[in-house]
């Protein structure tokens, strides 16, 4: 698996290796071909999610992370090939303050919302009680296999 960033916006080793276990975590789960797969991830300011969220959610105002699936169906991903799943745009300012809020650290949200963001690639979604509910099901049994569930109740 490839995980891309804009030019300038690596994160350390530590974080890209947690990030790597996440999405191969999501993949495996959902039978995703972890060695063809490839993410784009994007780092951006409140102003530019804000601008992003107007222009393609119609909800003018910042939120924490964004997912452009490449697929809107799980079922047209290819059986041979690289999977270019999407991309994850995250939102730095919104990831500090909720790790303030929560009382985490800003690495432990940055890769929840990077795992929140790799499910929606993977065609999960939280419009429904009930796919809220399976989605973050599945975003605790990710963060929990990586060492890092919940530590206060949020």
């Amino acid at each position: 698996m490839e995980i891309y960033f804009e030019e300038g916006q690596e994160v350390s080793p530590e974080i890209l290796e947690t990030m790597k276990k996440s999405a191969a975590r999501c993949l495996e789960l959902e039978g995703v071909d972890e060695s063809r797969t490839e993410i784009s991830v994007s780092f951006v300011e409140a102003e530019e999610i804000k601008r992003l969220n107007a222009e393609y959610r119609q909800v003018d105002s910042v939120t924490d992370v964004l997912s452009f699936p490449q697929f809107d169906d799980m079922s047209d991903i290819p059986e041979e090939g690289e999977i270019c799943l999407g991309d994850a745009v995250i939102c730095r300012q919104r990831a500090e303050e909720q790790a303030e809020e929560f009382g985490h650290s800003f690495e432990r949200e940055i890769i929840y919302l990077f795992t929140h963001s790799i499910l929606h690639l993977l065609g999960y979604d939280h419009m429904t009680d009930e796919d809220k509910s399976e989605m973050r099901a599945r975003e605790e049994e990710v963060m929990e296999y990586l060492g890092i569930g919940r530590q206060l109740d949020e």
